[in-house]
């Protein structure tokens, strides 16, 4: 007998990544061996020289075909077996292993917006819905679009035992947000790719309320102009000093400020269509932090203040950023600060 497994990878479009996947007959009691595919077609390999390996880091169960099948996240390296230039993953565990010590932990918050074509689920195919207000954490078919998918996805991603921590309905109508975490690097990041491709893969098989299939999920940090929030990934994070001492908390929010601008390029492409000072977010142009001042770049909430001790939020990642890429400076920021 032999289990069917999806290889899932990162690809090399710029200037945001995308996920590709194929799948594999694997004998039973084996595990996925190393693998490879053409990166001629992925942005990460000439015609002439096309080979790309895939290097499995992360086996867990497949909700979508059930039974002993398996989504298989992989990393990818060159023929040498060496990162290849678009594996942000190997810098990011480089960088939890040279301050394990910290034992940093990671509570992503990934927002999306469902679409249905070209316009957002549930909007009126002439003109806009009611204005925002009424959206976040909503209830009722006039203010809620989507929830079918967003519970089927949340069940996938407990069925694959992802750290998956909830979700909500955001504050534009059509858009959602799951959470996962908390857990280290780069573990936090494999999780939510993976709870990424099973987003998109089960809005292929969902139906619209016409009958038609496919909805899409898109991480776009400004899916529609004007006066409508954008779409992050706020960042929540700890290590073994905030966990346990207030200061360290300001400590890692005063780093963060410290290498701001480098944030900020590597948070997202267009992340300054959605931080513009406006619908919850501080400019990309400043940096400050507070006590649960959600337009701030950074918040600490307000029972951290209370108990002396917890977790950060940097609010500046866009939806669309890479979260290897984002715990890894995260890392290396807090990290170098902490331990100078």
């Amino acid at each position: 007998m032999s289990y069917k497994a999806e290889y899932i990878w990162i690809d090399g479009q710029e200037p945001t990544a995308k996920l590709r996947s194929k799948a594999k007959i694997v004998p039973d009691g084996e595990a996925p061996p190393i693998w490879g595919f053409d990166g001629s077609s992925t942005n990460q390999a000439p015609g002439e020289n096309s080979d790309c390996v895939l290097n499995p880091v992360l086996m867990v169960a497949d909700p979508v075909r059930g039974g002993d099948h398996k989504l298989v996240m992989c990393e990818v390296l060159l023929t040498d077996m060496t990162p290849h230039p678009s594996n942000t993953r190997a810098a990011c565990a480089a960088a939890a292993e040279k301050y394990s010590a910290l034992d940093f932990w990671f509570g992503i918050e990934q927002e999306y917006t469902f679409f249905d074509g070209i316009k957002p689920l549930g909007w009126p195919d002439n003109g806009f819905p009611a204005p925002q207000g009424g959206y976040y954490c909503g209830v009722g078919s006039d203010e809620v679009f989507g929830r079918p998918l967003v519970e089927q996805h949340m069940d996938a991603c407990l069925h694959a035992g992802l750290a998956f921590a909830g979700i909500n309905g955001e504050v534009m109508p059509a858009q959602w947000e799951f959470q996962i975490g908390p857990i280290g690097a780069p573990t936090a990041a494999d999780h939510l790719w993976l709870a990424r491709w099973l987003l998109y893969r089960i809005g292929e098989d969902t139906e619209t309320v016409d009958g038609r299939k496919g909805i899409s999920a898109t991480l776009d940090p400004k899916p529609v102009k004007g006066d409508w929030n954008g779409a992050g990934a706020h960042t929540n994070f700890s290590t073994n000093q905030m966990r346990e001492n207030y200061d360290a908390c300001v400590a890692a929010a005063e780093a963060l400020q410290t290498r701001h601008d480098l944030h900020i390029v590597n948070y997202g492409h267009r992340i300054e269509e959605r931080l513009t000072g406006l619908h919850e977010t501080c400019s990309y142009r400043e940096f400050r932090y507070g006590v649960s001042d959600r337009g701030a770049s950074v918040r600490i909430p307000w029972q951290v203040a209370r108990d002396g001790k917890g977790y950060i939020e940097d609010r500046r990642p866009n939806a669309n950023c890479d979260p290897y890429t984002v715990t890894r400076l995260i890392i290396e920021t807090v990290g170098a600060a902490a331990t100078a």
